[in-house]
């Protein structure tokens, strides 16, 4: 298979996961008491919490076998420094925070929504609608987290192509085809598919899409769908489709998976607050996004950081808690500063690869 075809066999495995794991949420969603939200949402939340994890685990291990592949179908030898340890981008949400935090929210968001004055009926489908996007951000977000673990644990992938799949949207469109190096943050939206395609120096070049050839390619309902019916015109007039996106609201938005969120994410997310477990904090002179989550003696993090610990109590549990934080994967890449041997080693200290 070439490359391409690769890539978007990866894609549709993961879809599949993120299609499933969408359907249990909203069967679970059904199931919460008009008359009682909270109560009825919080019986269902340990089977989804569960069921989250493991479809985030479950969509992190196949980056190792993507990667190899991806890289073989170029004629590029894998030869891994590391492999990645599944288990090690799951059970945290896009924000730093537990799971059980992140998708306790749509219920809150539908009090929230009664409380100000919303039919039930209405309020009850506004917190589904942030629950389905949840659930499909966070399994998405593991996936791509532990496609670019992966590929910086193969020094022969300098980089890395954007590569847009599905009906997509205008903000992906323009960075169709865009090559990135290992260390640089893949931009997402909700509900983004686009996806990251391991690169050699000089190949990859038979998945470099052209936005304007991909424009062209759509009927123009498509076209007015993902550019507006004023943008798209704008472009079948001659107008450059860069400009067109980004001179449109909606344009902005694009984050990296797993670390950044966009003020309407944080808002839906973490329910009016600050901040969830994610923090940017000074470390080694750099302001990094870091998470308290894994840093238990029970989390690979923590059985590797080596700090000095003390005993804290949880829910009548002993867990050992290190005192270091937890760098993100993509926080290690910026404290790596382009030393690809650097990032490797965080990578394995924190417990991301073996």
């Amino acid at each position: 298979m070439s490359a391409e075809q690769v890539a978007r066999s990866h894609y549709r495995r993961r879809r599949l996961l993120v299609e499933a794991l969408a359907a249990v949420a909203k069967r679970l969603w059904l199931r919460v008491d008009p008359a009682d939200i909270a109560r009825s949402w919080t019986t269902q939340l340990a089977e989804l919490v569960a069921l989250t994890n493991a479809t985030q685990i479950a969509a992190a291990r196949s980056a190792d076998e993507y990667v190899d592949e991806v890289l073989d179908a170029q004629g590029i030898n894998p030869s891994p420094a590391g492999r990645l340890m599944a288990a090690s981008v799951a059970g945290v949400a896009s924000d730093g925070r537990p799971l059980a935090s992140l998708l306790y929210e749509p219920a809150i968001r539908a009090l929230s929504a009664v409380g100000a004055g919303a039919e039930v009926d209405r309020a009850l489908a506004g917190g589904f609608a942030a629950l389905d996007t949840m659930v499909r951000t966070q399994v998405a977000d593991a996936g791509r987290a532990a496609d670019q673990v992966a590929l910086v644990s193969r020094p022969a992938a300098t980089g890395w192509v954007r590569m847009v799949v599905g009906r997509t949207c205008g903000r992906c469109v323009v960075l169709a085809g865009r090559r990135y190096s290992w260390q640089a943050d893949f931009d997402r939206h909700p509900h983004c598919d686009c996806i990251a395609v391991p690169a050699g120096e000089d190949t990859a070049d038979d998945i470099r899409t052209n936005p304007r050839a991909w424009f062209n390619r759509l009927d123009e309902i498509e076209q007015n769908r993902q550019f507006t019916v004023a943008g798209a015109q704008a472009i079948r007039d001659g107008a450059d489709i860069a400009q067109v996106v980004n001179a449109r609201r909606g344009a902005f938005g694009l984050t990296p998976a797993g670390a950044r969120i966009t003020a309407d994410e944080a808002r839906m997310l973490r329910g009016g607050r600050d901040r969830g477990r994610l923090q940017v904090s000074d470390v080694f002179g750099h302001q990094l996004y870091v998470t308290t989550e894994g840093t238990t003696t029970r989390g690979q993090a923590g059985i590797r950081l080596g700090a000095r610990r003390d005993r804290v109590k949880v829910e009548n549990a002993r867990y050992t808690s290190a005192k270091a934080p937890r760098l993100m994967p993509e926080s290690i890449y910026k404290i790596a500063d382009g030393n690809r041997d650097e990032a490797i080693r965080l990578l394995r200290r924190f417990g991301y690869i073996t």
